[in-house]
């Protein structure tokens, strides 16, 4: 029978790290619980202030005690910051430790009139057609420039995109935010999926061809050649 470890045999085993906290590559909590979590776990740098560049009625920060600066290109919703983000005039450069987007996810889709407008509720107001493609994704271009413009070093941007069907095709904006990220000269560094409790459907709809969609993507950039902390 094998003899007991001694003291000293016990004080020259090698030293064993704490566990670390994971964060799950799939959500299935609000977006806001989801942000905490982010900022938890991925910055390198102070966090705040944070720049909310698609602020609206700024529902991801309900109850948050975050320094949030909030931008939106609708004075209606009295922003801090009121201007595009494509542009982001008189906004200083290195400004933010985080910058957070969540930009319109389809085109105009007409109107319910029996309830409300669903391109003004739903922010599906920008041009989606064949000049454009059938994509929203040249929205992004000028955005990525702005917001590594306003980032400080090493800042993070974390973007809240959601692929469509248009023109009776998917549409994988996920896949070009993530490459034009990359050419705008941010490190690409994780994605989130989260969920939601189940697909958006209509009593008008007759037929389906594409799978009901019910998540989206949170997409977690750096503005640093690395993701390691």
């Amino acid at each position: 029978m094998a003899a007991s470890a001694s003291a000293s045999d016990v004080r020259s085993l090698p030293h064993q790290p704490p566990q670390y906290s994971p964060l799950s590559s799939v959500w299935e909590g609000s977006d806001g619980e989801l942000l905490e979590a982010m900022f938890a776990f991925y910055p390198t740098i102070d966090p705040e202030p944070i720049l909310d560049a698609t602020h609206n009625v700024g529902r991801f920060w309900q109850g948050s005690t975050r320094e949030v600066v909030s931008m939106d290109i609708d004075p209606q919703y009295e922003p801090m910051i009121a201007a595009d983000n494509r542009v982001m005039a008189g906004v200083p450069d290195d400004e933010y430790g985080v910058v957070v987007y969540d930009p319109p996810h389809v085109g105009p889709q007409g109107r319910d009139k029996s309830t409300k407008r669903f391109d003004v509720d739903f922010g599906a107001t920008m041009r989606c057609g064949a000049d454009e493609q059938w994509t929203l994704s040249y929205l992004y271009p000028p955005f990525l420039k702005q917001a590594r413009r306003v980032l400080k070093a090493d800042g993070l941007l974390l973007a809240k995109i959601t692929d469509m069907v248009n023109n009776h095709r998917s549409r994988w904006a996920h896949c070009d935010f993530m490459r034009m990220a990359e050419d705008a000269g941010f490190t690409v560094c994780d994605l989130i999926i989260k969920t939601r409790t189940g697909p958006m459907v209509s009593n008008k709809w007759k037929t389906a061809h594409h799978a009901r969609k019910r998540h989206c993507f949170w997409i977690v950039c750096r503005n640093g050649g690395r993701c390691e902390r």
